[in-house]
């Protein structure tokens, strides 16, 4: 059995690469999850989770990883990705992401929206949000990414 992670950070970031590849691996170097190995999971933040923005990632680790990202080749486009976390008063929290052509605001309304829903369908009161997201405008080959990494 997987223990239950205890701590969460979210972060965002951009950046451009040489290739499609790359340019995912320094969005992932400047959100500061790049020498980890990301575990994508899906959007449930464990009750007792607490945020530590300054967590520190064992290089190698297998970090369960709520994420967005977009890769995009076309000078000139902007992309974006976001990351939100919807807190209930006493219980689990939901973590929605959402990457795409189009603007920060954009991306962040996107979340809002997902997580207002995601608390409707559970029948469950959202009392608070947390959002995080990054815009770039592609110069030749870039990668928005936007995560709530957790751990132990």
């Amino acid at each position: 059995m997987l223990p239950t992670p205890k701590k969460f950070k979210i972060v965002a970031a951009a950046a451009e690469g040489a290739h499609k590849l790359t340019a995912f691996d320094n969005a992932l170097l400047a959100a500061g999850v790049g020498n980890v190995n990301l575990v994508r999971m899906s959007s449930i933040l464990p009750p007792t989770a607490q945020k530590d923005q300054g967590l520190f990632l064992p290089p190698g680790s297998l970090v369960p990883t709520a994420y967005g990202s977009i890769v995009c080749d076309e000078p000139g486009i902007k992309i974006a990705a976001a990351v939100g976390i919807g807190f209930s008063e006493d219980t689990f929290g939901v973590i929605m992401e959402f990457s795409g052509a189009c603007g920060r605001e954009e991306a962040e309304e996107k979340i809002a929206a997902m997580l207002r829903d995601a608390f409707d369908n559970r029948g469950m009161k959202l009392a608070s949000t947390e959002i995080m997201s990054v815009e770039h405008t592609v110069q030749s080959i870039a990668c928005a990414f936007a995560a709530v990494a957790l751990w132990y």
